[in-house]
């Protein structure tokens, strides 16, 4: 659908739209994560909310992160933004943006980054923002804050980022609370507050879920067309295959804190390699049987208590073996793709392999 008042207008010294995706030479990955974990301790054990996910990201490219609730999704990204709060643990190989530790980061130098380099838009819109400030106050005290603008320019800037993203009679809407806009109007405030200062990464969680669906159609294109016009980085958080098939240009399937499979977007939907890709991509209402029942997913994501000793998608698996439930596969590459599996679906010989290793019969083995 149209969005009304679209106009562009790029900050001064802000980046092209035609930003390169891939690297060339020596040049560092914009975002480079390795091993991260997020462990946050329970009465019941220590809950591993993230466990081992290593992810890059290229200027100007658009990431797909997919999985169901509780996959670790957002946990990896918060932790990136330094929102993980305590008792919660972070810890990783290395976590570099641009080139920067943020693992080692001060306070004062993660403020001046997040909101001004790297920016994150959240799911409910409604909490969060503040409900005792105008949205004009919210967006300028940002404005202010990372690019020092006096309160007449910050005014003016506000003014038109309300404007590229489609909030009609701008000007009149600085002086409204979040409590009289309608929540695709606080989402499309949030995408303002987030690219206020020209952002190189852009992440983006669930940021359709509280929206019904012709406003979630809005706020998506709208995403879509300012990653291009401004030529920064997107990763996009959903459950919604649909969504990234159609915005991402790589995706990472996540599930039970890790990263499953991990591939561009046109030979994932062609030829995932993992069976829980395959699974969820069955899943897909579109591809259910004129009909039939849609395909599901049996069982339930293993927890604190639960959590087998190999292949953490083993007791939900189709094509659970022996070795699966006895040795954690580690992510690597298999078909153009990184697979977390013994046996991907497309490597040659999987068949003859999958026979030397006898089904499993018997209940699988968790972790103490």
């Amino acid at each position: 659908p149209a969005l009304p008042g679209r106009r562009y207008r790029p900050l001064q010294g802000g980046r092209r739209s035609d930003t390169k995706c891939a690297k060339t030479g020596g040049e560092m990955s914009l975002l480079d994560i390795k091993d991260l974990h997020v462990e946050f301790p329970t009465q019941g054990g220590v809950l591993h909310a993230v466990d081992g996910v290593s992810l890059t990201l290229e200027e100007g490219e658009v990431l797909g992160i997919v999985g169901e609730s509780g996959s670790g999704k957002s946990v990896t990204m918060m932790a990136l933004m330094g929102l993980v709060g305590f008792p919660g643990r972070v810890r990783a190989e290395h976590m570099r943006f641009a080139g920067k530790d943020l693992l080692g980061i001060s306070d004062k130098a993660r403020r001046a980054l997040v909101g001004k380099e790297v920016a994150m838009i959240f799911q409910e819109p409604t909490t969060s923002l503040n409900p005792c400030f105008t949205i004009g106050f919210q967006l300028m005290e940002t404005l202010r804050l990372h690019l020092k603008l006096d309160k007449r320019e910050a005014k003016k800037r506000a003014t038109e980022l309300l404007e590229q993203v489609g909030i009609p009679a701008a000007s009149s809407r600085l002086g409204s609370y979040p409590h009289q806009l309608s929540g695709g109007m606080n989402q499309r405030v949030m995408i303002a507050m987030a690219i206020a200062c020209n952002p190189r990464l852009l992440i983006a969680d669930e940021p359709t879920t509280a929206l019904d669906v012709t406003i979630q159609a809005q706020i998506l294109d709208l995403l879509r067309e300012l990653q291009k016009e401004r030529g920064m980085a997107l990763v996009l958080i959903t459950h919604n295959m649909g969504v990234v098939s159609e915005m991402a240009q790589r995706i990472a399937v996540m599930y039970a804190g890790q990263v499953m499979e991990h591939q561009r977007v046109d030979r994932l939907f062609a030829s995932p390699q993992h069976p829980y890709t395959e699974a969820l991509l069955a899943a897909l209402p579109e591809r259910a049987a004129p009909e039939g029942r849609l395909a599901t997913i049996s069982g339930v994501v293993p927890g604190v208590h639960d959590r087998p000793a190999g292949c953490l998608f083993a007791p939900r698996c189709g094509y659970v073996t022996e070795r699966a439930c006895q040795v954690r596969p580690a992510l690597r590459e298999s078909q153009g793709a990184e697979v977390r599996c013994h046996f991907p679906l497309g490597e040659p010989g999987r068949m003859a392999a999958i026979a030397q290793d006898p089904p499993r019969q018997q209940a699988i083995e968790v972790l103490p």
